[in-house]
């Protein structure tokens, strides 16, 4: 079968990158994409925009080159289109959870069908070379409600408690930096354990084969070697506890009194003592001091957070740092839905009462800083605690970067320009 990819060259703010070169599970997407796709494909070609699809019999696979998905997701879905043999496009019902509470929110990649609670997305299967006249075909992503916050009732308000609506199946298109967090963390740690609590349902030979690892190496069911996969020349400390499902690359450190909870950690990471990680996904290289606190949040790859941080709910962009002592919040005093930056750069409702922020490639923020919830910082961005700015009220842009007024900012270079600039085009 021929892989078809179409290109999306549109940059993603804050990171000024396209989709398809951002991480996701430690992974850039266009990796996982050929991952999860290589067992049904034997060739594949990009077509740029506006380009017509290839002239072929051949069947065909064709996706969009933002589209995160998992092999659940396009197993059903391949299944399903072979039986009906006839050009399909994948498609969404808005009475689908998971898609409607988490991957309708700020997208632009969706197609909407007047007139019906239908929405297509950039997927095709082509059974003879692709035609006109591909028919919607609906895969369910099974989601399961899973509570993250059990509040006291003045942050809940008419919602209760906060929860997520979690897919066992996976496809979701990354337009904004939002659907970075909700595909690292709600379609994918919290996708993983929602994967593993079935399956311990529905296998007593799987539950049993877990109890015994855990009996066998002396550990709780959640410490075992089952459900905490560990790589090569690792040296964790005696008293870090850890609990699965938790991935943990090749040479990693953790330090003593560490805690790890249902994360992704990357290769040659190094967790310092006391430091507290809970759902989260960290980026090869990345270096986390000690007492540094991470709560549903992405580090990128070869970031740093330095002692006594706090992320919650954030995304954070590759060789970053960040300073001790900052807090990123992610709550409205006054209980309301934040807003976030859609496919279109526009302010729109994110559909979640609680979020943290974002921040860029390449930048550099000083200690003590506040960041308000929802708020984006631009790659290549420095910030610099002062009287003037110690508080983040509103997104940051490379305009506002404090190392302008440095007599040495040429020493902080410029990698990652918005679409259409060069490093100085600004200036």
């Amino acid at each position: 079968m021929l892989k078809v990819i179409l290109q999306l060259p549109k940059h993603l703010h804050p990171f000024n990158e396209p989709a398809r070169d951002l991480r996701i599970q430690n992974k850039p997407l266009w990796l996982i994409q050929r991952d999860v796709l290589a067992p049904y494909v034997n060739s594949e070609q990009e077509i740029p925009p506006h380009q017509p699809l290839p002239n072929t019999k051949e069947p065909c696979i064709v996706h969009r080159d933002n589209l995160y998905f998992d092999k659940e997701y396009i197993k059903a879905f391949l299944a399903k289109a072979r039986k009906r043999n006839h050009p399909s496009r994948a498609a969404f019902s808005g009475e689908d959870l998971a898609f409607r509470e988490h991957a309708l929110p700020l997208s632009t990649s969706y197609t909407h069908i007047p007139g019906k609670n239908l929405y297509l997305a950039d997927l095709w299967y082509y059974p003879h070379g692709p035609v006109a006249g591909a028919r919607p075909l609906i895969v369910d992503l099974q989601a399961r409600e899973v509570g993250y916050y059990h509040v006291p009732t003045y942050m809940a308000t008419e919602r209760g408690d906060l929860t997520f609506q979690v897919p066992l199946r996976k496809l979701l298109a990354i337009d904004s930096w939002v659907h970075i967090f909700i595909a690292d963390v709600i379609f994918g740690v919290f996708s993983r354990g929602a994967r593993f609590e079935a399956k311990i349902e529905e296998s007593p030979l799987a539950k049993l084969k877990i109890l015994s690892k855990a009996m066998y190496e002396g550990k709780q069911v959640l410490e075992s070697s089952e459900v905490v996969k560990m790589g090569r020349n690792c040296v964790i400390d005696p008293s870090a506890v850890i609990h699965g499902p938790t991935i943990i690359g090749n040479n990693v450190t953790i330090g003593a009194g560490a805690i790890i909870e249902n994360c992704v950690i990357g290769d040659n990471v190094n967790i310092s003592q006391g430091c507290q990680l809970m759902l989260s996904v960290v980026g090869d290289g990345t270096f986390l001091p000690f007492r540094a606190a991470l709560f549903m949040t992405t580090i990128m790859d070869n970031g740093m957070v330095a002692q006594n941080t706090c992320l919650q709910m954030c995304v954070v962009g590759r060789n970053t740092f960040i300073g001790a002592g900052s807090t990123f919040t992610d709550f409205n005093l006054i209980p309301n839905n934040l807003k976030a930056l859609n496919g279109n750069d526009e302010l729109a409702d994110s559909n979640r009462p609680v979020l943290g922020s974002c921040v860029g490639h390449n930048c550099r923020l000083g200690s003590g800083m506040i960041i308000f919830p929802g708020r984006t910082i631009e790659s290549d961005v420095v910030l610099v605690a002062s009287d003037k700015r110690k508080i983040i009220r509103k997104n940051v842009s490379y305009e506002d970067s404090d190392h302008h007024h440095f007599p040495f900012a040429a020493r902080h270079k410029r990698l990652y320009p918005r679409q259409g600039e060069t490093d100085n085009a600004s200036w």
